[in-house]
Order: structure tokens, then sequence, then C-alpha cells
């Protein structure tokens, strides 16, 4: 499989990449949620893929919804990690 720079794994390798240069954590709220929306539709594709019988197709995307939800459980944890967690810290 080629990177064209507009796949999953790509869109997945930029938001790790964004975790360094994002200016606020509300940038990366959303980018993890928006990772975690990439995470159910590839979940939902492998899901379908296997009731096809795909299961080369269904194994790519169990690997990338596996990669868009650790991508949003690392921007989650910089955000933590810079003290913004429950709403009464603020």
């Amino acid at each position: 499989m080629t990177n064209t720079g507009t796949g999953p794994v790509y869109q997945v390798r930029m938001a790790a990449m964004s975790v360094s240069g994002a200016d606020t954590s509300q940038v990366q709220i959303d980018e993890a949620a928006r990772q975690l929306e990439l995470a159910i539709h590839d979940a939902r594709v492998a899901f379908d893929c296997i009731e096809l019988g795909e299961l080369d197709r269904a194994h790519t995307s169990a690997i990338t919804a596996r990669a868009a939800a650790d991508a949003a459980e690392t921007l989650l944890r910089a955000v933590l990690g810079q003290g913004m967690g429950a709403p009464s810290d603020s």
C-alpha cells in the first residue's frame, strides 16, 4: 500500500505530528474527536468486510481503526498532560 498523502494512515500520522505543533488544547481535543470518528468508521468497514468475507480489506480497516484510536488517545494524553482536565480546573 502506497501513501498518497490522503488516506486514513496519512491522516493519523498528521494528527500524531500535530501534538507538538498545536497552539491550543481545543485544537487537540477537536482532532482527537475527529480521529475517534475515523476509528468508528474504519471499525464499521472492518465489520462489514468480515460479514462479506473480504478478510484482507477487513484486516486493513481494523489496522487503520486502531491507528486512529491510538492517535486520539495520544492527543488526549497530551491535553491531560497540559493540565486541561475537568471543567472545575478553569
